[in-house]
């Protein structure tokens, strides 16, 4: 099996709260209005150092959506997943962007997203509020 190659990136960087692998950028967020059965979740232009999961399709509050969920490549933590279709027209914009679960990534300052006891009553996979 070939060893996987990480990806190191500069700036403000999302990384995975277990292992530290770069993730994201701050600047390639597009919304942080999005929520997950953890909290706060926000949309990601692009994420690397992730392999992706098997498609299935999901309900979630802006309807149903086909995902994979994403893993990072340095633990194999599961930290969001990856729209591939929207089926509302109004929720196109989604498809091939990534959500990263705030509860899984440390933040650029290497903060930790604590669960709010609020959060822990928010539905399974909640889309965007």
């Amino acid at each position: 099996m070939g060893r996987l190659f990480q990806i190191y990136l500069a700036g403000s960087v999302y990384s995975c709260k277990h292992c530290h692998t770069h993730l994201a950028v701050l600047d390639d967020i597009i919304s942080k209005s999005f929520l997950c059965r953890h909290g706060k979740a926000y949309l990601f232009d692009k994420v690397v150092n992730i392999t992706l999961g098997e498609k299935e399709d999901r309900m979630m509050m802006t309807g149903v959506h086909t995902v994979v969920d994403i893993f990072c490549v340095g633990c194999g933590s599961i930290v969001g997943w990856k729209y591939e279709a929207a089926h509302e027209k109004g929720q196109k914009y989604k498809e091939g962007k990534f959500i990263l679960e705030r509860f899984k990534v440390l933040g650029p300052d290497g903060s930790n997203y604590l669960i709010t006891q609020e959060a822990q009553f928010v539905g399974s996979d909640a889309d965007d509020a």
